[in-house]
């Protein structure tokens, strides 16, 4: 058998080169140096949650005022949309990416990839498993949230038979359950009846609240772990007619918890800051590609919200 000899002209093999081994950058490349337009991704659980909405303005307002472009992308509550959506963000080799993990165990493959690639990941809104495969954490502290909630709630229901809707695949919900149990203990006359998932959303909260207010008679409280749960608590509350009988509290303290508050159909919500996550989160990016340290963990105050202050967060 004889052997065919290919020959290939120079212009191919140097077409061929820059193609796969990226030569010749283009100005507005993401790797491209400073004072040219980067490309910048993030990767959240949900965009149908105004926290996550005002977390992307935050990011995105800092990062266009460096010039650069910020990429969104929607998971939709599911783990392997976001395990996907992460890839597709590695395979352009942006200059950083921000993760708000739909599960806080789920994403340690997208990390390692990132890390492959020497792409830096920053990590918004609620922890990760594996903190020493991104560059920092930029949360709220939930702890505290958790606990200013069961504080308000045992001010005014000191006997309280408390039920919980949690999340418990998000750290962020983890560590708010976490405050308020702890601070449960440390009321001798509160009762916890039972912890159920209610997935964080208005429409998953609504019937295994209504579950729970069949099954359990003493119920007179609940801790929903978010807003939007607390929303759908609230619904099958009114729906059960014992709307001024059973007391929520919860977490996030955006403008529709805030007007449930002003209703009288809320105690209270913790409030976090999600345009100051995003705004602190993308400058420890910029810290962090201008060559300063950037410390690994950083916790940004709550405020418990009642009636008594919630028109500021209405604004």
């Amino acid at each position: 058998m004889k052997t065919i000899t290919r020959l290939v002209s120079p212009i191919f093999t140097c077409a061929l080169t820059l193609l796969l081994a990226g030569c010749g950058e283009k100005p507005d490349s993401p790797r491209a140096p400073a004072g040219s337009s980067r490309l910048v991704g993030v990767s959240f659980q949900t965009m149908n949650n105004p926290f996550f909405v005002d977390l992307n303005a935050g990011l995105q307002k800092t990062i266009e005022g460096h010039g650069d472009r910020l990429t969104t992308l929607d998971a939709q509550l599911n783990s392997l949309k976001q395990k996907n959506d992460i890839s597709d963000l590695i395979q352009q080799l942006l200059a950083t990416i921000f993760i708000n993990p739909v599960n806080w165990e789920g994403v340690k493959g997208s990390l390692i990839e990132a890390k492959r690639k020497n792409i830096p990941v920053i990590i918004v809104g609620a922890p990760v498993s594996d903190p020493d495969l991104v560059l920092c954490q930029v949360a709220s502290d939930n702890v505290a949230a958790g606990r200013l909630a069961c504080e308000a709630l045992a001010q005014i229901k000191p006997n309280a038979r408390v039920v919980i809707l949690h999340l418990s695949v998000n750290k962020a919900c983890i560590d708010r359950v976490d405050g308020f149990e702890a601070e449960l203990a440390k009321q001798p006359g509160m009762k916890l009846l039972d912890l159920q998932e209610g997935k964080g959303t208005t429409e998953a909260a609504r019937p295994v609240m209504r579950d729970l207010l069949g099954r359990l008679p003493d119920l007179d409280a609940a801790l929903p772990i978010n807003d939007p749960s607390a929303l759908g608590c609230i619904s099958a509350i009114e729906s059960a007619a014992k709307l001024g009988q059973v007391t929520a509290v919860t977490v996030d303290g955006s403008r529709e918890g805030a007007a449930a508050i002003v209703a009288g159909k809320l105690h209270s919500t913790s409030a976090q800051y999600p345009g100051e996550i995003g705004r602190i989160a993308a400058e420890k990016a910029y810290d962090h590609l201008s060559g300063k340290p950037v410390e690994k963990d950083v916790k940004i105050p709550v405020k418990l919200v009642t009636k008594a202050n919630a028109a500021e967060f209405l604004k």
